[in-house]
């Protein structure tokens, strides 16, 4: 079946799925997005998808087209026009066509997008034995000039982080913020585990407040565990006992070695081990 995309209320073949050159979204990158899971046809959490879409885009002085109710009725119908079980969904509102100047007020007519599609996962090996990731020199966005919980087009942050831990042999970096404080990695959230309690970096820390992590924390306070919200350092994680992330493409992976140094016993730990089962079992309830 060939891909159906969805703008402004039309689904397009793959191939005809067009934005014009004038949008500054792609001159700006001036606009937000969302990325989202299916399991079994049902999207993982899609009203706070949806919420931190709007949230983001009333950050950046931007009214999407749409209620809410219509955009989740949009992106379950592009999902099945597609005939998409287990997949990953990206929604994209663009600012719309202006001049090729920076003034908001010039432009017009902005663009809903939704792409349904299969999800490349991380290879099962990863999930098996852990991931190793490098502390990096890019410095997440300083809240002040972007705020890192705005997920934007604009993620050159990110992707200059992920060009770095690339280049270092790994396929996920960590990223400080301005303090020198652990913040997140360039695509997912971060957490360790220190005599059973469950530390990860605070929203003022520079993160994304991610659907997935707000759903780990959920579990492991549902487990029994403590969870607590602290600033953290590279130290911290260097002397965990555990290490992982979490993210909506990542679900919950370990990682075992960070910066060459074995996190704990340099493989998934028993509660990092639980906790993807967990995310599992709920992901697909």
């Amino acid at each position: 079946m060939a891909n159906k995309v969805y703008i402004n209320g039309t689904l397009h073949a793959k191939e005809d799925a067009v934005i014009s050159v004038y949008d500054h979204g792609l001159l700006y990158g001036y606009g937000v997005f969302e990325g989202l899971r299916s399991y079994a046809g049902k999207v993982f959490r899609i009203e706070e998808h949806i919420e931190r879409l709007w949230d983001s885009a009333k950050a950046l002085w931007m009214e999407i087209p749409m209620t809410q109710q219509a955009m989740r009725q949009a992106i379950e119908e592009t999902l099945e026009a597609n005939g998409i079980g287990d997949g990953y969904i990206r929604v994209l509102v663009t600012r719309g066509s202006g001049t090729l100047g920076l003034d908001p007020n010039q432009t017009s007519n902005p663009q809903v997008i939704i792409i349904a599609d299969a999800l490349a996962l991380y290879p099962e090996q990863y999930y098996k034995d852990g991931l190793e990731i490098v502390t990096v020199s890019v410095t997440r966005n300083h809240p002040a000039a972007l705020n890192p919980r705005v997920k934007s087009l604009n993620y050159l942050n990110n992707i200059l982080a992920k060009i770095e831990g690339l280049q270092a042999g790994c396929v996920e970096a960590l990223m400080l913020n301005h303090k020198g404080e652990v913040a997140e990695c360039t695509g997912d959230n971060i957490f360790v585990v220190d005599a059973g309690t469950l530390l990860t970096p605070p929203q003022d820390a520079g993160i994304l407040k991610g659907v997935t992590r707000g759903a780990v924390i959920e579990l492991a306070e549902e487990a029994g565990r403590t969870v607590r919200e602290v600033p953290l350092t590279k130290h911290d994680v260097y002397i965990a006992d555990e290490c992982f992330l979490t993210g909506t493409a990542a679900e919950v992976v370990a990682v075992v070695k960070v910066d060459s140094r074995a996190i704990g016993a340099g493989t998934p730990g028993p509660v990092t081990r639980d906790l993807m089962k967990r995310f599992r079992l709920l992901a697909r309830a």
